[in-house]
């Protein structure tokens, strides 16, 4: 199982102390968040980007892809009823799939709530079929580069539209491209009704992505999730993917989360391999 990590965690280390303590941990990738480099992901110059593969490259660490898509920029919005806004936000989608191209990545999560939730006198429907709409622009561009975009059910608490993982398959059905698949994230699945093995499971055929963490918005091994199982799923369904470390509260410090989070799924997977 490969074990990546979300590049935030490390605030505002430099990427180069950054990557080399990731890798000193154990992990084997990265995931790149845009506004950790800049606001606007069209004024990161291709010196730059190539800057960061190659530190990337130095650590001895393979960038995944990208989350936090639309953190932190303005005017973007894939539910809107103006075509304008959809045009530029499908837009924006394509340019990050660029950069995503340009670092060697290969997947793209789409979370970002405030991008996403209903608008006043938008029905859930009509948001499912203006984001589709979105979504099937951006596939050309997701094909020439072979980026796949992975569609993230986040918990009620964060968002109301798109909330459950059924949601987003349905979401990707209709967008009907293979270029647009599933997320799965440990601390939005604990607010569905199904156990998460059970969501492994269940919708494991368009999964392209995971992010392990807490609900309490922690590291994995942190808080009362138990990723035995979960592991144990993701094994049973030959997930081949990613499975990304993504914290919110950074508390306990940086190299606690990033070095015990790992460490914690690694006894989980020792564990799995002695039954």
């Amino acid at each position: 199982m490969k074990f990546a990590i979300c590049n935030e965690t490390f605030r505002d280390w430099p990427f180069d102390r950054a990557f080399a303590f990731a890798a000193e941990c154990g992990y084997m990738g990265l995931e790149i968040a845009p506004f950790t480099i800049s606001n606007d992901v069209t004024d990161i110059s291709s010196a730059k980007r190539a800057e960061v593969r190659r530190q990337a490259d130095a650590a001895g660490l393979q960038i995944v892809g990208l989350h936090w898509l639309l953190a932190k920029t303005e005017g973007l919005y894939m539910t809107s009823p103006e075509p304008e806004v959809r045009n530029r936000t499908a837009g924006y989608f394509a340019e990050l799939a660029r950069f995503c191209a340009d670092l060697g990545g290969r997947v793209m999560v789409c979370g970002s709530p405030d991008q996403r939730n209903l608008l006043p006198g938008v029905s859930h429907s009509q948001a499912m079929e203006y984001a589709a709409e979105v979504f099937r622009a951006v596939v050309p561009l997701l094909e020439e580069t072979d980026v796949v975009i992975a569609l993230e059910p986040l918990a009620p608490s964060e968002t109301d539209f798109m909330q459950t993982a059924a949601d987003a398959v349905e979401l990707a059905k209709l967008i009907g491209s293979s270029q647009v698949r599933l997320h799965l994230d440990c601390k939005a699945m604990s607010s569905e009704s199904a156990p998460i093995p059970e969501l492994i499971r269940r919708h494991h055929a368009l999964l392209a992505h995971f992010h392990a963490n807490d609900p309490n918005l922690q590291g994995p091994g942190f808080g009362e999730l138990d990723f035995l199982p979960i592991l144990e799923a993701l094994g049973e369904v030959d997930y081949r993917g990613w499975v990304s470390v993504e914290v919110f509260d950074y508390s306990p410090g940086i190299e606690r989360l990033a070095g015990e989070s790992i460490k914690y799924m690694q006894q989980c997977l020792k564990k799995l391999a002695e039954t």
